[in-house]
């Protein structure tokens, strides 16, 4: 399995507080891969690092099998990145920044200028609009339509739907999608959990700079946790679920619910013993499983 992404050690300081500290991190080819953690977790400092903007400290990475550091130039030239904010020279016309973008690259003009006429208008984006006319949401756009528009290997992306509504989010998704079955890499760094859960194969944790957890998102689900709501005819108090893997009990008058990580048999064996109601055991959103590995953390 080749590695596109190969995060060794990496660390950035900022005086005497880390950005990141001693990140190791593998990403294969063909993924699209989950990076998520709150806002200062150290998501962007890490990519920021990665494309050069910024020098790491100690620790080493590779992209597509290159020192970052060494072969900086030549390894950008197969990416697309958007950052989590977009600035551009507002008196110019969508069109001709998108062509000045395209000109960095070394492919056919037409064939530059029809791919950024297609993914326009895939996104309903105005090409002959000025910059400085343009919401929040049409800058972030172009941003994508400048990441996307020399079709890179590698598919870097820093909190990337904000501005966009619903809708045009499921078109992105869907167009990500699209890329990653051309054979593009995607790594997708978001602190909005639900996003991560609908598009990534595997995910990352990081919490203070520091990776908690890299897992397959089947398996953080399948082998984490399950969340119990139940209605009881009866009162039941606290000790009837004092279970090893219970975590978040909150009891009320006629109704309880926690999360479950565990034996099910040996919770199946627990709620043998209560006059149910009705009960329903359902898979928890990520931003549960989440929460629970920064709470096991802290």
């Amino acid at each position: 399995m080749t590695n596109i992404i190969d995060i060794k050690h990496l660390t950035k300081m900022y005086g005497h507080s880390p950005g990141i500290k001693d990140v190791n991190l593998e990403i294969h080819e063909g993924e699209i891969f989950g990076f998520i953690g709150p806002n200062g977790a150290g998501k962007s400092t890490t990519i920021r690092t990665l494309l050069g903007l910024i020098q790491p400290t100690s620790g080493k990475a590779k992209i597509f099998g290159k020192d970052i550091t060494t072969h900086g130039p030549e390894i950008r030239e197969e990416i697309g990145y958007l950052p989590s904010e977009v600035f551009y020279y507002d008196d110019m016309r969508v069109v001709d920044l998108l062509n000045y973008s395209a000109s960095f690259y070394r492919k056919p003009k037409q064939a530059m200028q029809r791919r950024i006429r297609e993914l326009a208008a895939l996104l309903d984006l105005d090409l002959q609009k000025k910059i400085d006319d343009l919401s929040y949401g049409n800058k972030k756009k172009v941003g994508i339509v400048q990441g996307l528009l020399h079709s890179p290997k590698l598919i870097i992306l820093d909190e990337p739907t904000g501005g966009l509504d619903p809708l045009m989010q499921q078109t992105f998704f869907d167009l990500l999608r699209e890329e990653n079955k051309r054979g593009a890499t995607v790594l997708f760094s978001s602190h909005i959990l639900s996003e991560v859960q609908k598009l990534c194969d595997r995910v990352a944790i990081i919490k203070d700079g520091t990776i908690i957890k890299t897992e397959r998102m089947d398996n953080l689900r399948r082998h984490s946790y399950v969340r119990c709501k139940l209605r009881v005819d009866e009162s039941v108090g606290e000790h009837t679920f004092d279970l090893p893997g219970v975590s978040n009990l909150i009891v009320g008058r006629d109704d309880m619910s926690f999360l479950y990580q565990g034996d099910v048999n040996a919770l199946m064996k627990a709620l043998a013993g209560v006059k149910l109601r009705d009960a329903l055991l359902e898979e928890p959103e990520l931003e549960e499983i989440f929460m629970q590995y920064y709470q096991k953390d802290a």
